[in-house]
């Protein structure tokens, strides 16, 4: 009998047996990598179908390409970076020339060096700059056999990879039972049964006797064609058995049959020949040195266990590797369990402590019967150290398992919180359930009540029942103040901001100000976390004015807060500027706060940075620094799979004027963000459309939307829709509409003496005044916002003013500030608005043609070329680029070549004359660059 090779890549004709259509596409993607282009493929299908075999033809190609191989271990899956580790390690070397941040997370996850756990996009960019590295001397053919058991950190970042390969000489191909979830979406080769002439071939070298050609059909029928099945499941036979068929085979039951067909085989090998073997399967390394010295404290001898083979069920090389992975699990399942401890237990005890101490907890983990601290202690331990490197499921695993193994109950329940904790950042929140209620069951004290509380309250807020986690983060923070004051500011100002976010009813935030009123005042200099908490406090209960002069300094505070703080609760703190009109520091705050989490690596929290900043941007009438920003977060979203409300989007298209895309857009926010709690976003929505709408002068429509947006308990957006309103009212003749909204604004914006703030209330105020003062109104309003960055607000100032001037018969005056606005919102891009104005000038008697924008040299741009174009121009390197946008340097290099031909330049120089600046774009260092 023919039997195919144990390790695939050694010429496996027997598994390629009628495989030509599979090899050809096989062929086709090498020669597309060898010519600069990149591949990715997910080859899949059951057990036994011949996967390996493939991989192994693709490993046998000419040696013009430099193959690196992993195999995903079931018993490894809990070990964070395992299989990214096996594939990586020969490339070591080559980190030294990876960008500082991305070289720091690489040695983080293999454990070269310590430091917080690096984001796992962040990993991801590193493991895609170093293929791209080594891909410029040889193509790179990246195989991955058994995939489905990959460890989950490994598989996001090898997912992440395979999606963004474009322009590399890489090829990575997945081995794997089924497509898993971080694999989905990647081109894919669903690998089937043999044709029937093949596989009757197949079948016929497998048995030793003439089978009649009914039983052989059948035979063929029932396996589908499986190539390991047609071959192992004759020799569990006997010629009896052969000769009548299979009879109750099933393909539902197909894995299960073809691994009970090696149960005999391994049953009949002298005893120290299974221990050997079942050494190995619950060895997860492959190490024959270390397979060697557990099986040596077990008694077994090299001579005596090799004695007569082991029947081509497992190889000794490089590497210890069984013929097939149900070969593994049947070598276990034929143990008894004292037997499957004993193995696990060798192998803890020659595996070297200092090496590698966490496959070593982990086996001394499985040989453990009981409760046992030390082993519990020494998980815990592993725990840490999984978790600084970035392997937070890893870390969740070993608590998980200390929890199971620890017996006094307030051990247990610190280890179960931590276990909670760490499943619930790991994205696992049915097992961080599970280990908070563990949690509770075994308090011994209030405090461990309240961390299992606090983690409580995380895992609600986590799974988007947003209404629930605010007075659950109340109750952990009342509790917290005992025993910790600065964990229980830092929770009372979470509890404030998740209440702030959802703004469903005042009560909850009043609830929460209340308590923040109540802290004991910090004994030494007040930090930024104490100013924020107590300003928060101040705003929702005692009002602007009595908030704003803490506010004040707490923003002051902020611009120097330490990039831990501004990681853990900064998100809460950005409303601060904001809150007192001061935007200069908005932007300042922002842009720092990109800055700081971009070096942390933070990836799945930069998209939400970006979406402030540029929201901060938008103010200042730069579109173009806007929407770089706008492409940037939803590059970083849709690479991460953050989801992103399109606050920004809403704003520039409300800004420009454009109906048909931003109407739509509007719509679908209202919907998507009132069914899912989040009415910041719905206030945003109808705030951009009463600027739409006020912009197209559909002021009936503003009035609606901006009553609404004003409507809503929120502090800062409904606070920004009231000029909305104001204008909307006055023009439709609702005084008292107007008046209401004035005062909420005077409110909000008298107590801060910023020119932001001073200006939209004179221009505010002056819309609803008369005479004289309606002209001194509506000066102090030019030139107080003159005075700030925030062109269209100033724009605005000069198109009301005009409007007013008109409809006074002082038609030169009206002409002058008319045509000023009429030039800004040209130049700015507000096409609505620039309309407005062109038609009041029409009407003062000044002809006007209708604006129209140039089209600019790089509207033939992508948004990912316009992106990467800008960044260029702006002096960012090809690897900065990259790790800006998730791609490899090579790819920004393909796109720039593209992007030259477009604009028709030759060089980086020539993208400042092609891509110039307009008169509102900021230097690079002031806008997007952070």
């Amino acid at each position: 009998m023919v039997e195919p090779e144990s390790r695939p890549g050694r010429g496996d004709k027997v598994g390629l047996l009628g495989r030509q259509v599979e090899c050809a596409i096989l062929d086709r993607l090498l020669d597309a990598v060898r010519t600069g282009e990149s591949r990715a493929l997910v080859i899949h299908g059951p057990p036994g179908i011949g996967k390996s075999a493939l991989l192994g033809h693709l490993m046998d190609a000419p040696g013009d390409l430099r193959t690196l191989r992993a195999v995903g271990i079931e018993s490894e899956m809990e070990l964070p970076f395992a299989t990214l580790h096996q594939l990586c390690v020969p490339l070591v070397d080559r980190l030294a020339h990876l960008p500082h941040p991305q070289r720091t997370a690489l040695e983080t996850v293999f454990g070269v060096r310590e430091g917080p756990p690096p984001d796992r996009f962040l990993v991801g960019m590193a493991v895609l700059s170093l293929l791209s590295e080594v891909s410029q001397k040889r193509p790179l053919l990246c195989l991955v056999d058994d995939a489905h058991w990959m460890d989950r950190a490994s598989a996001q970042v090898l997912g992440f990879v395979a999606r963004r390969l474009l322009a590399e000489s890489i090829a990575l191909v997945f081995g794997a039972r089924e497509r898993a979830r971080d694999l989905l979406g990647l081109p894919h080769l669903e690998v089937t049964g043999l044709r029937d002439a093949a596989a009757h071939a197949l079948l016929e070298s497998a048995t030793h006797t003439r089978l009649d050609h009914d039983i052989r059909s059948r035979f063929v029928a029932e396996t589908q064609g499986n190539p390991l099945a047609l071959l192992e499941l004759p020799r569990a036979l006997s010629v009896t058995q052969l000769a009548g068929g299979l009879g109750l085979l099933h393909t539902d039951t197909l894995p299960g049959l073809i691994e009970q067909s090696f149960l005999p085989r391994i049953e009949d090998f002298p005893a120290q020949t299974r221990l050997l073997l079942l050494v190995a399967a619950a060895e997860p390394v492959g190490d024959p040195a270390l397979v060697w010295r557990a099986a040596r404290r077990l008694g077994v001898a090299p001579e005596e266990a090799l004695a007569d083979g082991t029947d081509g069920l497992l190889s000794f090389d490089v590497s210890v590797t069984f013929r097939h992975p149900l070969v593994r699990s049947a070598v276990c399942r034929s143990a008894t369990e004292s037997e499957r401890r004993s193995a696990h237990l060798a192998l803890a005890e020659a595996t070297d402590p200092r090496v590698d101490p966490d496959r070593r907890a982990w086996h001394l983990a499985s040989a453990t019967a009981g409760p046992d601290e030390a082993v519990a202690a020494e998980l815990e331990r592993s725990a840490g150290r999984a978790q600084a490197r970035g392997g937070l499921a890893a870390a969740a695993a070993f608590l998980q398992r200390s929890v199971v193994l620890t017996v006094d109950s307030s051990r247990r329940a610190d280890r179960a919180v931590a276990a909670a904790d760490a499943s619930l950042r790991a994205g696992d929140l049915d097992a961080a359930r599970r280990f908070v209620d563990v949690a509770d069951q075994n308090a011994q004290s209030d405090f461990q009540r309240v961390r299992a509380n606090l983690v409580r309250s995380h895992i609600i807020f986590a799974a988007g029942l947003n209404r629930e986690a605010p007075p659950l983060l109340l109750t952990a923070a009342r509790r917290l103040e005992r025993f910790d004051a600065n964990l229980a500011r830092e929770t009372y100002l979470l509890a404030w901001g998740t209440s702030a976010l959802v703004a469903a009813d005042g009560d909850s935030l009043a609830a929460i100000s209340q308590a923040m009123r109540g802290l004991a005042p910090p004994s030494a200099t007040p930090r930024a976390l104490d100013l924020v908490t107590e300003g928060y406090a101040l705003l929702v209960t005692e009002g602007r004015a009595a908030a704003v002069p803490v506010l004040r300094r707490a923003a002051d505070a902020l611009a120097a807060l330490p990039p831990d703080d501004l990681l853990k609760w900064g998100w809460v703190a950005n409303g601060v500027s904001a809150a007192v009109w001061d935007d200069r520091a908005m932007r300042a705050l922002y842009g720092r706060t990109v800055e700081v989490v971009r070096a942390a690596g933070a990836l799945t929290e930069l998209p939400f940075c970006l979406a402030s900043l540029g929201m901060a941007t938008t103010w200042t009438g730069d579109f173009t620094a806007a929407k770089a920003i706008v492409d940037e977060a939803d590059i970083i979203a849709a690479a991460t799979g953050v989801p992103l409300v399109p606050h920004v989007k809403l704003r520039l298209g409300a800004l420009s004027g454009h109906t048909a895309e931003v109407e739509p857009l509007i719509a679908a926010t209202v919907e998507e963000a009132g069914a899912s709690g989040q009415l910041m976003g719905v206030t945003v929505a109808q705030w951009s459309a009463a600027v739409l709408y006020n912009g197209l002068a559909r002021y009936e429509q503003a009035l609606t939307v901006a009553q609404t947006s004003a409507g809503i308990p929120e502090l800062w957006v409904s606070v920004w829709v009231l000029p909305e309103l104001v204008e909307a009212a006055v023009r439709v003749g609702d005084a008292v509409a107007a008046r209401g909204a004035l005062e909420r604004l005077t409110d909000a914006s008298e107590p801060c003496d910023t020119d932001w703030a001073q200006g939209i209330l004179a221009r505010s105020r002056a819309l609803v005044s008369e005479g004289t003062a309606a002209d001194g109104l509506y000066r102090i309003a030019v030139d107080r916002l003159a005075r700030t960055q925030l062109r269209p607000e100033l724009a605005r100032a000069h198109l009301v003013y005009g409007e007013w001037l008109r409809r006074e018969r002082r038609r030169v005056e009206a002409r002058e500030h008319l045509r000023t606005a009429h030039k800004m919102f040209a130049a700015i891009g507000m096409e609505a608005f620039a309309e407005r104005a062109r038609r009041e000038l029409l009407a003062s008697g000044e002809s006007i043609r209708k604006h129209r924008l140039k089209s600019s040299s790089g509207d033939e741009l992508t948004p990912q070329e316009k992106q990467i174009a800008l960044l260029v121009r702006d002096g960012f390197s090809n690897p900065e680029v990259g790790s800006r946008l998730f791609l490899s340097p090579r790819t920004v290099e393909w796109h720039l070549r593209k992007i030259f031909t477009k604009l028709s330049i030759t060089s980086r120089r020539q993208l400042r004359d092609a891509l110039p600046r307009n008169g509102y774009e900021p230097a690079p260092e002031q806008g997007f660059r952070g």
